[in-house]
């Protein structure tokens, strides 16, 4: 029996990877990577490599086994039909009679275009038969601590939420209730809302980077078609900025409030807070 986690190498499946090391023996998991070079570092820590792709079902062929666990880390590729993607990988799974898949989802409260993938590949999942654990990831703090170079040189906050709030946490909060579930007994068909225990707004974020930068940092709200054309403007592709806005569009509704407690119960701890995430991204 192996722990196999997929997109292993990205920034979600890293932190997964380090923290089932710190709970279970190298050799018993498996870390799915798109080339030997990818996974290289993880190999030198005696973790199994496995390459396969979304895009070539034939390499997941005989890649799982009976009563292994599975961590499908949903595919970043928006443009190539993410629901057949992950259907590769519930296909490949069900073939092998695997004891558990657990899939990176979105919030249920979520209807911006984002979840449409999510919610595919969640019908996919409970379709086959599979024992499944729905992990609906809220936001990540990252999405906008990574990412404070323009506020920083504007002196702004910029988005399309309006007075909407944010459950959001870090990834290694994520990574920890992956690890529970995929370590832990009990989680068998089950489905759990995850996200950051203190819900945010945006004017409050400008403040905390005012306060820890020691600038005037404003919140400039604009509406989503505003949006829209700053991101595309900013170079990104016209469809993935207009899915991105929707995303402020569903925030300002307050679809991204995640009030389960479910995150901070599988992790065992309370989540980071956004405080703290801001320190290291300033720091970094």
């Amino acid at each position: 029996m192996s722990i196999v986690v997929t997109g292993a190498t990205g920034h979600l499946g890293r932190h997964v990877i380090e923290q089932l090391l710190e709970k279970v023996p190298a050799d018993q998991v498996t870390a799915v990577v798109r080339s030997a070079e990818k996974g290289a570092d993880l190999a030198a820590k005696g973790v199994k490599i496995a390459i396969a792709d979304y895009n070539a079902p034939e390499t997941f062929g005989s890649l799982f086994a009976s009563g292994d666990k599975v961590l499908l880390i949903s595919g970043n590729e928006f443009d190539k039909g993410r629901v057949n993607q992950h259907k590769v990988v519930i296909a490949a799974a069900k073939a092998a009679d695997v004891a558990l898949l657990a899939y990176t989802s979105a919030p249920g409260s979520l209807t911006a275009a984002l979840a449409d993938d999510h919610r595919g590949t969640e019908e996919a999942l409970l379709a086959s038969g599979l024992p499944y654990a729905l992990l609906r990831n809220g936001w990540y703090h990252e999405n906008y601590t990574e990412n404070l170079a323009p506020v920083l040189q504007y002196g702004a906050v910029t988005q399309a939420a309006g007075e909407g709030r944010v459950s959001s946490a870090s990834r290694a909060d994520y990574a920890a209730a992956a690890v529970a579930v995929l370590t832990g007994e009990g989680h068998e068909n089950q489905t759990y809302e995850l996200g950051g225990d203190e819900a945010w707004s945006f004017a409050e974020y400008a403040a905390e980077l005012s306060s820890q930068t020691g600038k005037e940092i404003a919140y400039n709200a604009v509406s989503v078609e505003e949006y829209t054309g700053i991101l595309a403007g900013a170079g990104l592709p016209a469809p993935l900025a207009a899915t991105l806005a929707g995303v402020d569009a569903s925030i300002a509704k307050g679809e991204l409030v995640v009030s389960s407690g479910d995150l901070s119960r599988l992790a065992g701890r309370p989540t980071t807070p956004l405080s703290e995430a801001v320190a290291v991204a300033l720091k970094g």
